[in-house]
């Protein structure tokens, strides 16, 4: 008897034993069988960050790029206005210089009696306010007898020979130019020697 239950409990053993193996084997093939799960899932799960943060990223540059943009549409805008205010008045200007030509014409005549003495000083009168209106908008007779020939200001129509001057010097002025602060309205037309 004492055998009998010697080789029961090796039996009852013996199983056990079997069935803990048997339970961790399943323990462990369910393991497994969780690990590449959780594997996919984390793969998944990275993935979906790189392309959140991608996507975020663009959205950052193109935030940047349209700020800038803006940036720039401003500083234009700006640039624009102030060259607007700046030559405000250059086309009123512009269409007064003919006429303020013929005035200076008329001012040449030579008066040869007293009433017209005294019509010649009012228009030189009014002359003068014409001119310092136009001073008193920024607008400046350019230069031009007597100075060096520069294309951006004089306009040669004619050359000369003449001595008294130096090559390339304006000898003489056809019709005045102006500028209206740093903006040629007019250039001078100009006989240039050679």
């Amino acid at each position: 008897m004492a055998e009998e239950k010697q080789t029961e409990e090796l039996n009852e053993q013996e199983e056990l034993n079997e069935t803990e193996a048997e339970t961790a084997e399943a323990e462990q093939t369910a393991a497994e069988a969780d690990a590449p799960a959780e594997d996919t899932q984390t793969e998944m799960l990275e993935k979906q960050l790189k392309e959140l943060q991608e996507r975020l990223e663009e959205k950052e540059n193109k935030l940047l790029r349209v700020q800038a943009d803006f940036e720039n549409y401003k500083r234009r805008a700006r640039l624009d206005l102030e060259a607007a205010e700046k030559y405000r008045s250059q086309r009123i200007i512009s269409d007064l210089l003919p006429a303020l030509d013929n005035f200076e014409r008329a001012l040449q005549i030579d008066p040869d009696n007293e009433q017209t003495k005294s019509l010649l000083q009012g228009m030189e009168m009014v002359h003068r306010q014409i001119l310092e209106a136009l001073k008193n908008e920024g607008v400046e007779q350019i230069p031009s007898v007597g100075e060096q020939f520069d294309p951006n200001m004089h306009q040669a129509v004619m050359q000369v020979e003449d001595e008294a001057y130096e090559s390339n010097a304006v000898v003489e002025e056809l019709q005045k130019g102006y500028k209206l602060k740093d903006r040629v309205i007019r250039p001078s037309m100009v006989k240039v020697n050679q």
